[in-house]
């Protein structure tokens, strides 16, 4: 069987942005990689959205940026304003398009459907793929989103409504979010934050076509896609071998409180590249202690107190937008730290600090 210099197992959002940082870095003029991905075809499947808090590989794939968002809660709405920070959301589809088309031009590169195919013996492997089953029973971020277009013109486009808690919780946390890509076209997505063992909070649909309906006032509309996830809130455990670096959520690149993905993706590829040949070095990587600290709080808060957890965002997003975008970001300092958990409710976070 054939050996590469490289490998990278799973050929989507992780494993492309580092196999095209590689390429963009000329790290596969002299060396070998291959892609592992079992999909018969890429096609527009999901939608990545974050606050760009720097420059990225991928601004020609957004589909647009937004300067405002909202948080909407029974007790009222909250609107923040930034221009430093825009929310942007990126098309899937044109991510895929614009990294497969460049690395299908370097003979250097390989795809395979199976890992059977290759022999990883010598090779530095990436992994963005969880071994096995996760445990259903931990918390999760859980979703359905659908992109509808009305006849008319209904959507506010200037406006993100990131969270809006008017909806049925059933002993969880549940919101809907609805980024206006025009004045008629949005995406609009049912989220839950709960395990994945209530197959209750799973009717989907149904939720979206009556948030639709009776929130949103919305009647007559076609659906142009469909896109359904769940991201683990928890850091799964792996076995490693000593030539693999686990990327992409696997490789805990998933924001625990947040489930914001894809810009720490994009850093942790740029940190790959710069430090290839020192595989130690690579080993490393991580959000930060500071992050994982104030995470596992938040979600044992979570966990406990989930009808507590609407006030307790809406609180949150009454800082300052730079402090709360930054904070959501990894990128916040001690003073704009402090300012968040000012915010919080004393006693229901010390209890989770000690217990």
């Amino acid at each position: 069987m054939k050996e590469f210099d490289y490998i990278i197992i799973g050929g989507g959002c992780a494993g492309l942005s580092l196999a095209y940082e590689l390429e963009i870095n000329d790290k596969l003029k002299e060396k070998t990689l291959a892609i592992i991905e079992n999909r018969e075809e890429y096609k527009r499947d999901k939608t990545w959205s974050f606050w760009k808090m720097f420059e990225h590989n991928f601004q020609d794939c957004v589909i647009k940026s937004w300067n405002n968002f909202t948080i909407n809660t029974s007790e009222g709405f909250h609107e923040l304003s930034n221009k430093s920070f825009p929310y942007q959301s990126i098309n899937s589809e044109k991510f895929y398009k614009k990294i497969n088309s460049k690395l299908r031009l370097n003979p250097n590169v390989s795809f395979f459907k199976n890992l059977n195919e290759i022999n990883l013996e010598n090779s530095l492997v990436f992994n963005s793929v969880f071994e096995g089953e996760l445990d259903k029973s931990k918390l999760w971020q859980h979703f359905q989103g659908i992109e509808i277009e009305t006849s008319k013109n209904i959507f506010d486009d200037e406006i993100v409504n990131l969270m809006d808690f008017n909806c049925d919780q059933k002993n969880d946390v549940h919101f809907f979010y609805t980024l206006p890509f025009s004045k008629n076209k949005a995406l609009i997505e049912t989220t839950w934050l709960s395990d994945l063992e209530d197959q209750h909070l799973m009717d989907y649909d149904l939720q979206l076509e009556n948030y639709i309906k009776n929130n949103l006032g919305i009647k007559s509309y076609k659906i142009n896609f469909i896109e359904k996830g769940a991201i683990p809130l928890f850091y799964p455990s792996f076995n490693n071998d000593e030539k693999t670096i686990n990327i992409g959520s696997a490789g805990g690149m998933t924001r625990l409180s947040t489930g914001y993905t894809f810009l720490n993706i994009q850093e942790h590829s740029k940190y790959i590249v710069k430090n290839i040949d020192k595989i130690e070095k690579l080993r490393e990587y991580s959000l930060g202690k500071k992050y994982h600290f104030l995470d596992k709080i938040f979600l044992r808060v979570m966990k406990n107190n989930p009808d507590k957890m609407p006030k307790i965002f809406f609180e949150m997003f009454k800082t300052s937008s730079n402090s709360v975008i930054k904070f959501l970001s990894n990128k916040s300092n001690i003073f704009e730290d402090i300012k968040i958990i000012s915010k919080m409710p004393k006693i229901i976070f010390m209890k989770a600090l000690f217990y």
